[in-house]
């Protein structure tokens, strides 16, 4: 699949998600409800890779922020899929994958640390009668409410422990972060962690390194649809306007038949690397660079084809220009996946 045409939801989901964007980007709306009818629905329940891709990717091209939000679900719920804990995977596994329970990353700081670029922000020390005591601050958590949960890495004293963390877990506290240029509609909080006990039953992984290690290519995977979809929409937005003032737009010097070819030829190398729901992480963390930079490309050409109208505050196309740029900062960023791979050429 290397458009989005073909429709993906059930009828009433799309037309909920089609009057989603405006509310969420300029108000800050969290689309909690949409997203429980989709997991209530079955997208996360026994579906392929590839198909989990191809639905954030659609919801994506309507709404990048939803689709945001939907992977970071996706990425918990990766946890607790590949958990060792049983008793944590068979807590969680029905609840997350129907929607019951919303669940979020937690794992920026984690990724930068093993890449080098960030200290550890959670320390952890042994509790009487099994689990771990944490202390520390995430400083952004999305996808975060009382009854969701997420996961954690702390430095356990020579070893990172994994930690599943409930929203309502007593010793963590909650400072909402709504005043980004985009993106605000993704229930994200900074959260401080202060004698927390999380019990042996939410251990995700003893060797977080190597959990972190194994779950990863997905953890990217997920990602990448948030930018095939926002760039499809640029680029279906450029083409819309290609008759604007008598055809100026002709003279720019990025066109949407440039972009789309990119975009396809992404799309196809995207398919081929999750056919079998084993992505590569190099190939992965390859496909996420240039999806970032296709992103921005698009978005940036689709202000220029849009011109005056793009610039009105609750105009799509620098919405999806903002989105493009989060996108390219979203852990791991391009300066992360830049400093990686090249280091891997050397």
């Amino acid at each position: 699949m290397t458009t989005v045409k073909e429709a993906v939801l059930r009828p009433e989901l799309d037309d909920k998600l089609a009057g989603l964007a405006k509310d969420v980007d300029q108000n800050a709306y969290y689309p909690k409800p949409f997203m429980q009818e989709v997991l209530t629905d079955g997208y996360f329940r026994g579906q392929a890779l590839a198909d989990e891709a191809r639905l954030i990717r659609y919801v994506s091209y309507r709404c990048m922020t939803t689709g945001f939000n939907l992977w970071c679900h996706a990425a918990g719920l990766t946890y607790i899929r590949h958990t060792e804990n049983q008793t944590l995977h068979n807590e969680w596994i029905d609840a997350l994958e129907s929607g019951r329970t919303l669940a979020a990353t937690g794992l920026s700081n984690p990724m930068k640390y093993y890449a080098g670029l960030e200290k550890l922000h959670l320390s952890a020390s042994p509790s009487a009668g099994g689990g771990y005591t944490v202390n520390g601050v995430l400083p952004s958590v999305s996808n975060i409410a009382e009854d969701h949960g997420f996961g954690v890495v702390a430095d356990a004293g020579g070893r990172c422990v994994m930690l599943f963390v409930h929203g309502s877990q007593a010793g963590v506290t909650y400072k909402e972060k709504t005043d980004y240029i985009g993106l605000n509609g993704s229930a994200t909080y900074a959260c401080k962690f202060t004698d927390a006990h999380i019990s042996a039953g939410r251990v995700i992984a003893e060797d977080a390194a190597g959990f972190v290690q194994n779950i990863r290519p997905l953890f990217v995977t997920y990602q990448i649809p948030l930018a095939l979809g926002v760039t499809e929409r640029a680029i279906d937005a450029i083409e819309k306007c290609a008759n604007k003032q008598n055809g100026a737009n002709s003279a720019l010097p990025v066109q949407a038949k440039g972009l789309r070819s990119r975009l396809i030829e992404l799309a196809s190398a995207f398919e081929e690397a999750v056919k079998d729901g084993r992505p590569e992480w190099e190939t992965i963390c390859r496909l996420r660079l240039n999806a970032a930079y296709l992103a921005l490309d698009s978005t940036h050409a689709a202000m220029l084809h849009s011109g005056g109208a793009a610039y009105m505050r609750a105009a799509a196309d620098n919405r999806r220009l903002r989105e493009a740029y989060f996108f390219a900062n979203l852990t791991p960023t391009v300066k992360h996946l830049e400093t990686m791979l090249q280091a891997d050429q050397t």
